[in-house]
């Protein structure tokens, strides 16, 4: 299985990149390779300055070796190793009428000093970021995500979408981080389901990717934005790096497993603002965004 997958996310990347570099058409990714000292490695692949993108990260990894002992108390086990393999993406469009997207899609084995395999999971999701909002393209968001969900099980949209918006909750703001998508984790072998089952559904929501994001890039990008929608794009910004550094579980497991320091903090925008107490205009489109995000709403 992990073997199958480390392929899937080598292809996959293959494909975000060379679709995101075709709508770009200036900028191309960047390849880093990297080792890990403790067991593997990445293939670290970055876009900056582009015409449309203005950072964007799309990495595949895949660690081995002793689970750590603050990862060893997290998941409440003794002295085991580990394999974890996955694909995280976030792009950052320039134009502040494009939504940030953030996608990641793994899997996890856990192992006895002998290598039995203890514990295998699958995890992963896709989110929304938008800074003004456009509701048909969230519905459109959703919309795709559910139709990858469906083929597998009408319980599974409902489900992940509620797990994805308590995820991706600020809750030091009380605000969601952006209007969600799917959020699932610890897909394990069950009655119902096999490991390949699940193989199955978490490389369909991966495939979905491009289709519930390209089109809504393409829709925005030439549009006109004016000097305050760039600043509050930054402010909006500001929100996101504070949920990945504060809340987010992968940046966490990725600085206690001594992971790449560069490849885990990609997802970090180039630029931010934090402006003290800042409240937007009543009934402006900023305000609008924000009611938004008080609270989850239903998409489709």
């Amino acid at each position: 299985m992990r073997a199958e997958f480390y392929k899937y996310i080598e292809d996959l990347q293959d494909r975000i990149c060379e679709q995101l570099e075709e709508i770009d058409g200036s900028a191309k990714f960047q390849q880093d390779l990297w080792e890990r000292e403790e067991g593997g490695g990445g293939r670290t692949r970055v876009i900056e300055n582009g015409a449309v993108f203005e950072k964007g990260g799309v990495n595949i990894s895949a660690v081995h070796g002793p689970l750590a002992p603050a990862m060893q108390k997290y998941f409440k086990v003794g002295d085991v190793d580990f394999f974890a393999c996955g694909l995280s993406l976030v792009i950052h469009p320039k134009n502040p009428m494009v939504p940030t997207v953030h996608a990641n899609w793994r899997y996890f084995e856990m192992y006895d000093k002998e290598g039995n395999v203890l514990d295998q999971w699958f995890g992963g999701g896709q989110d929304l970021t938008p800074y003004y909002l456009f509701e048909e393209d969230a519905e459109h968001f959703h919309k795709v995500s559910k139709e990858a969900c469906d083929k597998h099980s009408p319980e599974f949209y409902p489900e992940y979408k509620k797990k994805c918006d308590e995820y991706f909750w600020n809750s030091h703001r009380n605000e969601a981080r952006g209007i969600g998508g799917l959020f699932f984790d610890y897909l394990k072998t069950s009655e119902e389901k096999s490991i390949e089952d699940w193989y199955s559904f978490v490389t369909e929501v991966g495939d979905s990717f491009l289709e519930a994001y390209v089109p809504i890039v393409e829709k925005r990008k030439k549009l006109s934005y004016s000097e305050a929608n760039r600043n509050w794009q930054e402010i909006r910004r500001g929100r996101y790096v504070e949920f990945n550094l504060v809340h987010d579980k992968g940046t966490l497991f990725g600085l206690k497993t001594n992971g790449r320091i560069e490849s885990i903090l990609m997802s970090l925008p180039p630029h931010v603002q934090w402006v003290y107490d800042h409240h937007p205009e009543p009934g402006s489109e900023e305000e609008k965004i924000l009611k938004v995000l008080e609270k989850p709403k239903s998409w489709v």
